[in-house]
């Protein structure tokens, strides 16, 4: 093997979509004894099980992960079940809810299910942070606090706002970064990959892995993945986001409503489209000679093929094509049970049945849609926001672009 070469395609590799690597030529020597020694670097990926469901924002790190799976280093993913009880304070304005173990336990297990849907299980070590943490007598835990002050502490700038406003912050708080940076001194990782809002977390690894008489590790940062409106980040609760347990027509439908400036960027940072590709792709769409439609149906087989296969990926497509440029229903239409107690004289308010079929998340949401024109009966679009409707039987409802029911009436 070509020890410069391999190790150029390496870092090349890794720098794919990354915002700051701390420090990039402490991570090229890690890497070139790795090559010359033939022995993998221990790569972290710290995860608190405070929420069970994935989406793509979270898929950043894991790409990445298998990136330098598949150049042969080892990956470790951390399970959290001991910090998880504390939660992480980064970002927050408030003290964190503590977990009980039966909730991370069972938050866990869900996670290990989903993250295998990009690695591979057999080439991952899963670890749970309890094994060396629940261990430690309070001498330890004394130690471990005197290797950071307040000051340094308080220049979190969550923490620091917080002080500023004398909002409570608890003791307890403190010790969540001492734990996982504590983590990264009992795997001795080489690497730790997070979110550029891990930065202090990943750099505190660093200083108490210099403590303990360890290498330190390197720090990569991912960027924050903007959701489908294209400003904000990706999250369940604005709804901008795209869950990898979702059908493949859902997943490829909300592909296709992303901005197509943000199409290269997902591309990078959530497909295992080879760089040089990707690179293609952009100077295409700049040059014209890509059509941007056809780029982002790429991206959305792309996309349904990791999670489901590429069987389920074409499907998605053709289902598309059908439903918005031939003006078909879907193969399957979720049916809306209606009962006789839910009408008042025959009707029933449009806005209330949206939200009984799934069609919408509140009637707030509900009016918003029908105003805006996004709801259908049929071929009829209706905007009247207290419209009241005289349900048959097989009627076929449509709300937005994606959502659809069929009414079945129960005697």
């Amino acid at each position: 093997m070509n020890l410069e070469k391999e190790l150029q395609r390496q870092i090349e590799i890794i720098k794919r979509g990354t915002v700051e690597i701390i420090p990039e030529n402490e991570l090229q020597e890690k890497l070139k004894k790795s090559i010359q020694q033939n022995k993998p670097l221990n790569i972290k990926l710290g995860l608190d099980p405070t929420a069970p469901d994935i989406h793509l924002g979270h898929t950043v790190v894991l790409q990445k992960l298998r990136q330098f799976q598949d150049r042969g280093h080892q990956i470790i993913i951390l399970l959290g079940d001991f910090t998880a009880r504390i939660g992480d304070p980064t970002g927050k304005s408030e003290t964190r809810k503590q977990l009980s173990e039966t909730e991370v336990l069972a938050n866990a297990q869900t996670y290990k299910e989903q993250i295998f849907k990009i690695l591979n299980p057999e080439k991952t070590k899963v670890v749970f942070n309890s094994h060396w943490l629940a261990s430690l007598n309070f001498a330890q835990v004394i130690e471990l606090a005197a290797n950071y002050t307040v000051a340094r502490m308080l220049e979190r700038e969550d923490f620091a706002k917080r002080f500023r406003e004398n909002l409570p912050i608890s003791i307890h708080e403190f010790f969540y970064p001492l734990m996982q940076g504590y983590d990264s001194v009992a795997l001795e990782a080489d690497v730790e990959l997070g979110g550029t809002d891990q930065k202090f977390n990943l750099l505190m690894g660093r200083t108490l892995q210099k403590e303990y008489g360890q290498e330190p590790q390197i720090a990569l940062m991912m960027p924050i993945l903007e959701g489908l409106d294209g400003v904000n980040k990706m999250s369940k609760s604005l709804g901008n986001y795209i869950g990898i347990t979702e059908s493949p027509r859902e997943m490829y439908g909300k592909t296709m409503s992303i901005a197509d400036e943000l199409m290269v960027r997902y591309f990078e940072l959530v497909t295992q489209v080879p760089l040089d590709e990707v690179r293609a792709i952009e100077n295409g769409l700049k040059k014209g000679a890509m059509h941007p439609r056809d780029v982002k149906m790429r991206l959305g087989r792309e996309i349904v093929t990791i999670y489901h296969g590429p069987e389920a990926a074409q499907a998605a497509e053709e289902e598309f094509k059908n439903i918005f440029q031939k003006g078909e229903l879907p193969d399957e239409i979720p049916d809306l049970v209606i009962n006789p107690e839910d009408l008042s004289e025959g009707q029933i308010w449009l806005a209330k049945l949206l939200v009984q079929g799934g069609l919408a998340a509140s009637t707030s949401e509900a009016r918003r849609l029908i105003t805006q024109g996004a709801v259908k009966i049929g071929e009829e679009k209706i905007s009247d926001a207290n419209y009241h409707l005289t349900p048959v039987h097989g009627m076929v409802i449509r709300a937005g672009k994606r959502k659809f029911a069929k009414i079945v009436l129960v005697n």
